[in-house]
């Protein structure tokens, strides 16, 4: 990539927040997408993205792996793979704008629904969600990874409605999103997303990626419970409407 020295302080902030999110601020995830689509067309920042996202998967799993519930990963991994699918046969049939306003009016949806749950004292016990429901989420988290990474904003949201202690919610989420990542990446290369050039930015950007993840643990070991649920529905609110309008 040809980034003039404030594009590359832009990129390299992006990278830091990658990190930041991976270490379990989950909603902030959003924002490297937003970063990264004002720097380079928005499909183009999918497969920028993708491989610094899988760096600090494996830092964060490598962290919070004794925490993951496998329970909720094998409910949700097979139908999450469908939606990656679904994407990837859609990619070429809808633009950057079409993409952007879907996605945000699922999260702004699920974010509603997160909140009268805890308005109607619903959510003071673990959710029970359905067979169906994990059908639901996964599908839609597959298909608007591959379209944007903006998967992390959807799965707080049913995580949070787990009601998982925070380590679980971090080791969970991160352990969800390596195998999701590796599994996308054959697809993103296939659409020319991934290339020579877009990787070798990344390995300039990686170790930004890992200061980020550093930095991420210090401020997850910071929150309580109630606040870290707070800034992760928080920041998913904030995603839905940056990427409505």
């Amino acid at each position: 990539m040809n980034f003039d020295p404030l594009q590359w302080v832009l990129a390299a902030v992006a990278a830091i927040l990658v990190g930041v999110a991976k270490a379990g601020v989950s909603g902030i995830g959003i924002l490297p997408v937003a970063i990264y689509a004002q720097l380079v067309p928005a499909k183009q920042a999918s497969g920028l993205l993708l491989p610094l996202l899988i760096v600090g998967d494996v830092f964060a799993v490598l962290s919070y792996r004794h925490h993951a519930q496998w329970r909720h990963l094998l409910r949700l991994v097979p139908w999450t793979a469908a939606g990656v699918v679904t994407g990837y046969l859609a990619m070429n049939r809808i633009d950057d704008r079409q993409a952007k306003v879907t996605i945000g009016a699922i999260i702004l949806v699920l974010s509603a629904m997160q909140l009268w749950r805890r308005r109607s004292g619903a959510a003071q016990e673990p959710a029970t969600h359905s067979a169906v429901t994990a059908a639901i989420f996964g599908i839609i988290a597959g298909f608007t990874t591959l379209l944007a990474n903006a998967a992390g904003p959807l799965m707080a949201i049913y995580l949070l409605a787990m009601r998982l202690p925070k380590l679980e919610f971090v080791g969970t989420a991160a352990m969800f999103f390596l195998v999701l990542n590796i599994f996308k990446v054959p697809f993103m290369a296939d659409l020319g997303l991934i290339n020579l050039g877009s990787l070798g930015t990344n390995l300039w950007l990686m170790p930004a990626v890992v200061a980020g993840v550093f930095l991420g643990r210090k401020i997850v070991a910071r929150l309580n419970q109630r606040w870290f649920e707070n800034l992760s529905l928080a920041l998913a609110v904030a995603a839905g409407v940056k990427l409505l309008f």
